[in-house]
């Protein structure tokens, strides 16, 4: 019994958990995230990767706010990514001049557009309503 309890004692000494409520909480905890990142499922670490990664979400959702990204530069970011033109997005919202319009920001997303898009490019509407 006793090669037991001295056994659990080493299992569970490297882990060191508790809730992440600072900035200096959360660099520790992502700092610490980085040394144990390629731990194996079911080894003390991995269960220790596993609680912190909760652990950091958890304060992620509440104290650090990402922003959207810029609805134009997310359009020219996912037509790099699908090899889309500037042809292809006149498809999408009419006209070539239109397009070219957007892309240099000299005319404003409409509610139609903002469909279009989203079905054809498949980025969020969320992003795409943003201000620019």
């Amino acid at each position: 019994m006793h090669n037991m309890t001295k056994w659990m004692q080493i299992k569970y000494e490297a882990m060191t958990i508790k809730p992440i409520k600072t900035k200096k909480d959360y660099q520790a905890a992502m700092n610490r995230l980085d040394a144990i990142f390629d731990s194996k499922p079911g080894t003390p670490t991995g269960d220790e990767l596993e609680i912190l990664t909760m652990l950091i979400e958890k304060y992620e959702d509440e104290h650090v706010q990402i922003d959207y990204p810029d609805p134009i530069e997310a359009i020219k970011f996912r037509m790099e990514q699908m090899g889309y033109t500037q042809n292809d997005l006149a498809k999408v919202v009419g006209l070539k001049s239109r397009a070219s319009e957007l892309l240099n920001k000299k005319r404003k997303l409409t509610l139609d557009m903002i469909r279009k898009l989203h079905i054809s490019l498949s980025i969020p509407t969320d992003v795409l309503i943003q201000e620019y």
